[in-house]
């Protein structure tokens, strides 16, 4: 299915300086990795291959599409190799339409992969919206759960109910609104403070059927397939149910947690499972402590653990290594004092491991609540009285954006300092 592309907008001269930093940016891409042959692999497994590969998780759950297209526009803008996003065909129209705005910007920058993120199991934390009766609230609730929220995906109001009252019949008020489910990716940050436990997760699996149809677009490159580790029938079931719409795209990730001993037992059949019709490549996701990169620095240490845990083990699965889950700012030198970043060979050995000597153990990184968090404090400057924001349309944010992108960004791809 070929999608015909948004129309760019016009450039503007104010554009400059967020020009000048992204071209910068395009032309410190490294071009082949020594002693590999670059024609023959994309921009984007080559950067997997280094380990340099850097994504960008809009949410699996994440659905405002305003947000998500600035969003990308931002992260291409800084180079990321992948945007990853919930498996909604809106959605992913505002991906490419904001990688579309970039390159209007940067004719010259790389265009990212987009992927799209599915289930096998109603279990995953990424897979479930808020939800509570704000009339079940006391109007004279502080609204932890609003305050909390890192999406800004709750909003209450009070109001007043009725019109004239007498003495024995005080004014009465309640709140209103309630959660914005467009905008909540399931954090679960609100189910524990709420004073009255009136809020519930409401978890759901994507569509199956719905999602083939997505892979058969021109601008979905990946898929990620996010799995408890709990059963490995819910994920052959999954994959049957895609069928041959896995072979029309470029890369397939498997999103797991860390579940000890089994976690390599569970890898090993899943990866029996895809050999069987896979024709592209294939990641693994290391989700270290899902959604929490936003919350502290220490959010990082678990899937810095998860990852020295399995480049130990001589006859883990073939695949590309990815983090996630908990990473920020301090994850590449946290990678770094595990001898971990860009390294081809384990801490204290001098030959490399099963996966190659022109590999990286860990192939990169992907940012999600901490990417969004960043950039979206420059997103919640811009006034919004006119509707929509489009971030190209007031180049000053946009390049206060850029800036925040590049300092999580550039660090894992080695950018020289970049004069903004």
């Amino acid at each position: 299915m070929t999608v015909a592309p948004f129309p760019p907008p016009p450039l503007l001269a104010s554009h400059a300086a967020v020009r000048a930093a992204a071209s910068r940016v395009a032309a410190s891409r490294p071009i082949r990795v020594a002693g590999d042959d670059h024609h023959h692999h994309p921009p984007q497994v080559a950067a997997l291959r280094r380990g340099d590969w850097v994504k960008l998780i809009c949410g699996a759950s994440f659905e405002d599409a305003a947000d998500v297209r600035n969003l990308s526009l931002v992260y291409t803008l800084a180079g990321v190799d992948c945007i990853d996003c919930a498996a909604d065909a809106s959605v992913v129209s505002a991906v490419n339409e904001g990688i579309d705005v970039a390159a209007s910007i940067v004719p010259e920058v790389e265009r990212p992969w987009v992927m799209v993120s599915v289930n096998d199991d109603c279990r995953d934390l990424h897979f479930r919206k808020a939800e509570f009766d704000p009339e079940e609230c006391p109007p004279n609730c502080s609204k932890p759960c609003e305050k909390v929220c890192p999406a800004d995906a709750i909003s209450l109001n009070r109001v007043m109910v009725g019109g004239e009252h007498t003495q024995s019949d005080p004014i009465c008020d309640k709140l209103e609104g309630g959660v914005i489910m467009q905008r909540c990716y399931g954090c679960g940050r609100c189910l524990s403070v709420c004073p009255y436990d009136r809020i519930r997760a409401m978890s759901y699996v994507r569509d199956p059927a719905t999602t083939a149809e997505l892979l058969k677009r021109s601008d979905v490159d990946a898929i990620e397939i996010h799995t408890t580790g709990k059963g490995i029938n819910m994920f052959n079931t999954l994959w049957n149910s895609l069928g041959e719409s896995i072979n029309n795209v470029k890369l397939v990730a498997v999103s797991l947690p860390n579940a000890g001993a089994s976690t390599i037992d569970f890898m090993n059949a899943t990866y029996t499972i895809m050999q069987s019709n896979l024709e592209g490549y294939n990641l693994w996701q290391l989700d270290g402590r899902p959604m929490s990169g936003d919350i502290s620095r220490g959010a990082t240490r678990q899937t810095i653990s998860f990852a020295v845990d399995l480049t130990s083990v001589p006859d883990r699965p073939l695949g590309f290594y990815q983090l996630a889950g908990g990473t920020n700012l301090c994850t590449v030198d946290s990678l770094k004092k595990a001898g971990l970043f860009k390294a081809r060979t384990l801490p204290g050995t001098r030959i490399t491991e099963k996966v190659g000597s022109q590999e990286s153990l860990i192939g990169g990184i992907a940012y999600g609540g901490y990417a969004r968090k960043i950039v979206g404090r420059v997103l919640r400057k811009i006034p919004s009285e006119l509707g929509r924001v489009h971030i190209e349309d007031h180049p000053a944010y946009l390049l206060e954006a850029l800036q925040e992108a590049l300092s999580l960004v550039g660090p894992v791809k080695g950018y020289s300092a970049l004069e903004t």
